[in-house]
Parts: structure tokens; C-alpha cells; sequence
């Protein structure tokens, strides 16, 4: 019996564990047999003072199922060594797991409509902390379309898919059960009586234009500059546009439940580390000018948006929490590090993926300091110390308008922003990126 650490429990646990269970148990002690097989828990019952011990396997979908529980022990060594008494018993069933689980690295997807981060994630010892961490994720995923293994690993499809998987593991970190047995929207989630919904959507690629993950040429700032102005904000108007016409409020499931719109920027390499902006500037209609006074005091000026323009010349309305309908729509929900990348790191503090991979984060973080309009560069070298959550990164935009409002609460590790009288309020968590970047070191063998 060996013991394995937090973050790796959590990948496996994620989804076997009810999310109020929390509430009234500490886990402190997690252990495998070796090939992860067989892994045990010892936990505090924070009610009744005294210590639990659960054994558990994987079934044959790969999920897994408690074989044997205690409760109501003494002392934290009692229950260790129930566990390890337990986990040696012959009396577990070990499935073999080769046909009945949920595979999607069994490609089946024509070589020339395969996405190539797909076959990196699938062949690449760089990216194999993904791997391991989005297989386990997938065991527990429910394909109600049908499709989503084929559409996960095409062209056309892989990036909305592994955001929607993305989107899984934050709502359950934050608490939440699943619903999930509609085929619109994407989550039906709950925590405590409170039923959200949730639309996920992605801003796509240029389906004509090939996509080159290892030749990658970042854009200037005069470039990023220029493509905030118009092009970001209708990119992600024309994104937000076409849920808002498909109405789902009016579903019955949906209808009287906070609705949200969660949408992350796929449209080109590395986009999401600068594209940030252009959503704030849609969604309220308003840029924010920020200079010091003599004095050195912040001072943020709004400047109010009425529209952009195509390339075209047509021009579309500002402000998209002003357009008809969209009182409908509770809040908008956006990351810019749900990638590859977010995978590969919470594999790595897990201990998955291979050994001969080295990962280092590199990034921008919100700066707390009321005077400053800079974010603070920062930079990590990834390991099973870290902790990173899947809420990192993540924003909540409440929509001032909203007939059914979001309650904060529900998301408490998030930021969440708020606009009244011409002005964004933020409520930030302790640590927030507003982007990363990876860099992904294998060593090599002399």
C-alpha cells in the first residue's frame, strides 16, 4: 500500500464522491495498491469526531465504486490500518476494463479530419499529463449527442469539446451534481436546491485556413491593439448571438432557472491570452481609459461604445446585456486557460503523465494593488506541491438586466464582475491569472 497525494485522489475522485459530502467529511490520507487498481481513504467525520476508511476499485466503465466502508473509529492509525488490511483482500473484484469504458483515444476519425492537438495529446510524451487526466474525466462523462468522441478528436470539434469537458470539472469542483439528461442546453447543474443552467460555446477557428500548433508567431501589440477594437468583440457578439436566438429559457427545465452562457476563444493560437478585453467591451459597451493622477491615484474614465464594424461597413449595436432578449441570459461565464495546457499542469501536480516531463507556467495575475492598471508577470515550475484549481482563471459577467439574477455564492472560487452606473466591480479569489502559457520539457535519455 502506498500513499498518493491530494490532487491525484481528486482527478479520481472527482466525480465518484458526492459534492456535499465534503461539507462534514476532512480526508486526510490517501493510498493506492500500486497500478491505482484498488485506492483506499481515511477521513475525520467533522460531526461525530471520529475516523472513516473507504476502499475502492474501478468497475468496468473505469469508474470507481466503494467496496468496503467503516465508520465510527478511534484513532486516525486504527483507520490506516483498516485500509491497508482492506486493500489486500482477495475479495476485491478487479475488472479487466478492455471493452465496457468510454475511449476516446480509440480513434475513429479519418487521419485527414484529425485535430492535431488530438494526436499530440494522444502521442506526445509533452502533453501526457492531459492525457492521463482528460481519460479519467471522460469515464465519468455522459455522451448524450452520440458523437462526442468522434467530434473530439476532428477538426471541427475538438476544441468545443474539451471545453465542455473543462466546464464538467469546474462545476463539480464547485459542488454541483449533474442533471444530465437533456440534449439542450449542455449542463443541467444543482447545489443546494439551486438548479443553473448552461450553454457552452466556443469562438472557431477559420475552418480554411490549417492549423499549425508547433509554428506559432505571436501577435504584436499594435496587432492586438487593432483586433480589440472590432474584429474580438464581434467575434464573440457573433459567438453569444447565435445561443441568445436559440431561446433556451423557454424549455421547460430551463424556464424560471438562471441561465448562463459559458464562451471561451478558440479562434486562433495563444488567442486567449489577449482577447480578454474585447469581451468586457461587447458585453457592457464600454472601454476604460485608466491614468494616474498628480498625486498617483488611479483614476479609471468609461467611455461608452455604441457599435463596431465589419469589414464590411455593416455595424453592430454595443453592449450586448442591451439587446433584446438577453434579460434572459443571467450571466456570461469565460476562461482564458481552459486549453491543453490547463490539463497538462493539473496532470503533472498529480503525478500523471510521464516522468520526463518538466512543465513551466508562465503567466499574468491580477494585481491587488488599488493604484496600479498592471497585472504581475509570474512564472511556476509545476510539480505535486502545486495547487492549482480548475476555477483559476475563471469570470462570471452579471448581467445588470437579468430577470433571474446569478447568486454569487454558487460560485465561490471564481471572479465575478458587476456593472452599475457606467462602472465594472470586480470580486476576485486570492490568485487569478488573467492568462498562462506552458512550457513543456521532456528530457531526453544518454
Amino acid at each position: 500500500m502506498n500513499k498518493i497525494n491530494r490532487n491525484l485522489f481528486n482527478i479520481y475522485l472527482l466525480f465518484t464522491r458526492e459534492p456535499f459530502s465534503r461539507t462534514y467529511i476532512n480526508e486526510l490520507e490517501f493510498f493506492s495498491n500500486g497500478d491505482n487498481t484498488i485506492i483506499g481513504l481515511v477521513s475525520l467525520d467533522l460531526i461525530d469526531n471520529d475516523f472513516s476508511g473507504v476502499v475502492l476499485s474501478r468497475d468496468q466503465s473505469k469508474q470507481y465504486r466503494a467496496e468496503n466502508v467503516i465508520t465510527c473509529l478511534s484513532t486516525l492509525e486504527e483507520a490506516r490500518q483498516w485500509v491497508q488490511k482492506e486493500m489486500s483482500s482477495d475479495k476485491i473484484i478487479i475488472h479487466d476494463n478492455k471493452s465496457s469504458f468510454f475511449d476516446l483515444f480509440n480513434t475513429i476519425t479519418k487521419e485527414n479530419q484529425i485535430h492535431p492537438y488530438y494526436n499530440s495529446l494522444k502521442n506526445d510524451e509533452a502533453f501526457s499529463g492531459s492525457k492521463d487526466v482528460i481519460k479519467e474525466i471522460s469515464y465519468h462523462y455522459k455522451d448524450i449527442d452520440g458523437n462526442f468522441i468522434e467530434q473530439f478528436q476532428s477538426l471541427n470539434g475538438f476544441d468545443a469539446r474539451l471545453w465542455e469537458l473543462y466546464l464538467f470539472c469546474l462545476c463539480r469542483e464547485e459542488g454541483f451534481s449533474f442533471k444530465r439528461n437533456k440534449h439542450a442546453p449542455d449542463f443541467i447543474i444543482e447545489k443546494f436546491n439551486e438548479i443553473i443552467a448552461i450553454e457552452a460555446v466556443t469562438i472557431s477557428r477559420d475552418s480554411s485556413k490549417k492549423i499549425d500548433i508547433k509554428n506559432f508567431e505571436p501577435k504584436s501589440k499594435e496587432e492586438t491593439t487593432e483586433l480589440l477594437k472590432d474584429e474580438m468583440p464581434l467575434k464573440f457578439g457573433s459567438a453569444l448571438f447565435s445561443k441568445l436566438k436559440k431561446k433556451y429559457w423557454e424549455l421547460e427545465h430551463v424556464n424560471g432557472k438562471p441561465f448562463l452562457i459559458a464562451i471561451a476563444d478558440f479562434h486562433d493560437t495563444m488567442s486567449m491570452t489577449w482577447s480578454f478585453p474585447a469581451l468586457i467591451t461587447y458585453l457592457y459597451g464600454y472601454n476604460y481609459e485608466a491614468k494616474h493622477d498628480k498625486n498617483g491615484k488611479l483614476v479609471i474614465t468609461p467611455i461608452k461604445i455604441t457599435e463596431f464594424v465589419k469589414k464590411t461597413g455593416a455595424k453592430i449595436p454595443a453592449g450586448f446585456f442591451n439587446q433584446p432578449d438577453s434579460e434572459n441570459i443571467s450571466a456570461i461565464l469565460f476562461s482564458s486557460t481552459a486549453t491543453v495546457s490547463k490539463f497538462n499542469r493539473m496532470g503533472k501536480q498529480a503525478g500523471l503523465g510521464s516522468e520526463k516531463l518538466s512543465i513551466i507556467r508562465m503567466g499574468a495575475k491580477h494585481n491587488f494593488d488599488e493604484n496600479s492598471s498592471e497585472s504581475i508577470p509570474f512564472i511556476n515550475h509545476i510539480n505535486e506541491e502545486c495547487n492549482e484549481l480548475w476555477s483559476e482563471g475563471v469570470s462570471i459577467f452579471h448581467n445588470p438586466n437579468a430577470i433571474i439574477p446569478l447568486k454569487k455564492e454558487l460560485f465561490p472560487s471564481v471572479a465575478h464582475h458587476f456593472f452599475k452606473d457606467e462602472n465594472i466591480s470586480s470580486i476576485f479569489p486570492d490568485f487569478f491569472p488573467y492568462f498562462s502559457m506552458n512550457q513543456n520539457i521532456v528530457s531526453v535519455d544518454k
